[in-house]
């Protein structure tokens, strides 16, 4: 390079330094203007909330003055008033709670685009909430969920389109720009002509893990915003390797579709995980984004709340005997989760439809009510296509009533007969025999009611039989296990008809790898919503299973929806060196990590205790020392798990996770493999992993292993 050339370079160096000088200053200029504007909103707000609370104050005096005696009035206003003002405050508090978030970091993209068939350049800012200031109309913050926003998630510069209420716009995308804001400073800016949130994705991925999963709106990548930014009616079914982003997707997808059709979706979404570590490890993210009230159960918990049972096995006990290899539990999963097992439960609700209820005549005395073969067509013709149970009830009702008919017949006629006879009689015979016939009256009318009673006692035949006393002689009299839930369910609703109360409208299915082809129908027909948004990891089922894995295959179970599959191989969560090293045990769709490099993962062997203990004391301080602040050590199962515990015990720090009504709140524990299930760790200490070519071992070794988002460290006896 001659010195020419070289004093070209270093003017162009510095020309483009200058101007990311004046780019950072105008960027900071207009951080400092949105943030008074944030301010100013605050202020509002508060004030809003201040002047609400005094109107009400002064209302509700002038009620009680001029009500003072009228308690119905009063009670009345009173009423009135919490739901205002409930409703009031909880908008007002809404957006409150909104802009304080703003106040620390507004926004964290830009975009610059024109849009087709017009030359003007639009800016827009990002950030997790919008701001459009009162009185004004151009939105100086666009919510990350608006349907403009989805030109910062899409992929390089140049031609893009973006679903509008009026339909698809296309936009040529002229500049992505990423900020960093930290307590109100803007301490980083990326300009990407890629796809965006390269730089920032990788610091965000570099970072620790958190005791609870976190929102990723900074960095959700293009294929992760085409599947949250899906239709309403759509139901989407992702099969994600681990740490792909599943159940933030998922997460976000709710806060996007309530967001975007509040009216419809609000309080309306039900949300299914696996268990309640998993449940309460989730809880912050649609809260930081805004978003209450959505229901969030485990599927055992609902359905137990919908069978009014108390008891199965517990989970960890059901675990347990599968890792063990209960070869009698194995075989009970694998028929209860089979094609086979929906057979035979119709064969069962066919033969207590035609055989369980016996019609027979029905008589009063000697009257006949209703014949056997009207109450066969009753069942049969008039309520057919009624569940059992129901008809049954409106049998009884109907028969019910008629004997109400005839027994008020039968006593009208008693009474009659005692009036002629009165009527008939002089005052010397009514003297003499007018007590007597009073109490010839009153005994026919009690033979009357007596007759009817054990007429109604009669129909015993008609009472429906228990759910729970059909499928226990099914079932041998055996303790309920998970695996029962769905059938359960499923002859409920075949018997009773609807089983839920809640207006569900659209529900959300993590990790359902581990759902049968029959809980998916009896999710479908309890909540009788027409989407869904079901995620999984068919390399993370830790169940039995002959067939193809029913997420992959839903098409069968839900034919009217419209269901969009899509498969996500990119893995966020780890360093390139953990995920291979977890890729050892998949066979198929083994997960692809994104470039971050870290530790290579540490086999160590060990032969005595003493040598174990060290090794996992070593291992633990070193991450501690390294600024890890979640960490664990997994291991398969709690005959491992207590072996441990008691081995260490009293001289490595460590808390016990062993049971999913603890709740999980970070820092370095000791947990089973199942529980550790969609949770990530900074770094993991897997002791003793089964080396076998068992499709469940091999997906409990994955499991295990795809925790970890730094360092991995195995360790085996020697």
């Amino acid at each position: 390079m001659d010195n020419k050339d070289f004093h070209i370079d270093k003017e162009e160096v510095i020309s483009e330094s200058i101007k990311e000088a004046y780019e950072r200053n105008l960027e900071e200029e207009r951080l400092e203007y949105t943030k008074n504007v944030i301010k100013a909103e605050i202020l509002k707000y508060i004030s809003k909330r201040k002047e609400f609370g005094q109107y009400i104050l002064e209302y509700r005096k002038n009620v009680l003055d001029e009500y003072r005696e009228d308690e119905d009035k009063i009670t009345e206003y009173f009423d009135h008033e919490r739901f205002v003002k409930e409703e009031a405050f909880k908008t007002i508090d809404r957006r409150l709670k909104e802009l304080v978030i703003l106040e620390n970091a507004p926004y964290f993209g830009r975009v610059d685009f024109t849009e087709l068939d017009s030359e003007d350049e639009e800016t827009i800012y990002i950030g997790r909430f919008g701001l459009t200031p009162e009185g004004t109309y151009e939105p100086l913050v666009v919510d990350w969920r608006a349907p403009i926003a989805a030109l910062f998630y899409s992929g390089k510069l140049g031609k893009a389109t973006y679903k509008a209420p009026v339909g698809e716009i296309e936009a040529d995308v002229l500049l992505k720009r990423q900020f960093i804001i930290k307590r109100g400073q803007l301490t980083g800016m990326f300009d990407s002509a890629a796809e965006v949130k390269d730089d920032i994705l990788q610091l965000v991925l570099s970072e620790n893990s958190s005791q609870k999963l976190k929102d990723i709106v900074m960095t959700i990548q293009e294929e992760q915003d085409n599947i949250i930014r899906q239709p309403r009616t759509k139901t989407v079914v992702v099969n994600g390797v681990a740490g792909s982003g599943k159940t933030t997707i998922a997460l976000h997808r709710v806060a996007y579709l309530l967001y975007n059709y509040r009216d419809i979706l609000q309080d309306k979404v039900l949300i299914l995980g696996p268990n309640s570590i998993f449940m309460e490890y989730i809880s912050m993210v649609l809260p930081s984004l805004g978003e209450v009230g959505v229901k969030q159960r485990t599927f055992k918990d609902y359905a137990m709340e919908l069978l009014n049972i108390e008891h199965i096995m517990p989970f960890k006990e059901y675990m347990e005997k599968v890792l063990a290899g209960d070869k009698e539990l194995l075989e009970d999963i694998g028929l209860k989760n089979s094609p086979q097992f929906i057979e035979i439960l119709d064969e069962k609700l066919m033969e207590l439809d035609t055989d369980y209820f016996k019609a027979k005549d029905v008589y009063l005395e000697d009257i006949l009510i209703i014949s056997a073969k009207e109450i066969e067509e009753l069942f049969t013709v008039h309520y057919h296509n009624l569940p059992l149970f129901r008809r049954s009830r409106k049998a009884r009702r109907i028969i019910f009533s008629k004997i109400k008919d005839v027994r008020d017949d039968l006593i009208r006629k008693v009474q009659r007969e005692y009036k002629q006879k009165i009527a008939s009689m002089s005052p010397e015979q009514l003297n003499a025999q007018g007590s007597q016939l009073e109490f010839m009256r009153r005994s026919k009318i009690r033979e009357i009611l007596r007759a009817s009673l054990n007429t109604k006692e009669a129909l015993s035949w008609l009472d429906n039989p228990s759910v729970m006393e059909i499928y226990d002689k099914m079932n041998g009299g055996r303790e309920l296990i998970y695996d029962d839930l769905a059938p359960l369910l499923y002859i409920s609703l075949k018997l009773k008809g609807r089983l839920s109360k809640e207006d569900i409208r659209h529900v959300v299915i993590d990790e359902a790898q581990d759902y049968s082809n029959l809980q998916f129908r009896v999710i479908k027909e309890i909540t009788n919503c027409s989407s869904m948004t079901i995620v999984g990891d068919v390399n993370q089922r830790l169940l039995p299973y002959a067939e193809a894995v029913p997420m992959t295959e839903l098409s069968t179970v839900f034919k009217e929806f419209g269901i969009e599959y899509f498969t996500l191989e990119k893995s966020y969560r780890s360093t390139r060196e953990i995920m291979e090293y977890a890729n050892r045990y998949l066979k198929d769709s083994k997960a692809v990590p994104l470039v971050r490099s870290g530790e290579e993962v540490k086999e160590v062997g060990y032969k005595e205790e003493a040598e174990l203990k060290e090794l996992i004391r070593e291992c633990l301080e070193q991450y501690k020392n390294r600024g890890y602040e979640n960490t664990a050590v997994i291991v398969r199962d709690l005959t491992q798990l207590n072996y441990l515990r008691d081995l260490i015990k009293g001289e490595i720090p460590i808390r016990v996770v062993d049971d999913e009504d603890l709740i999980f709140a970070g820092g370095t524990v000791l947990m089973p493999s199942y529980y550790a299930k969609g949770l990530e760790f900074d770094a993991v200490v897997i002791i003793d992993v089964i080396q076998s070519n068992n499709i469940i071992d091999n997906n409990i070794n994955y499991v295990m292993c795809s925790r970890a988002l730094h360092e991995l460290t195995v360790i085996k006896k020697s």
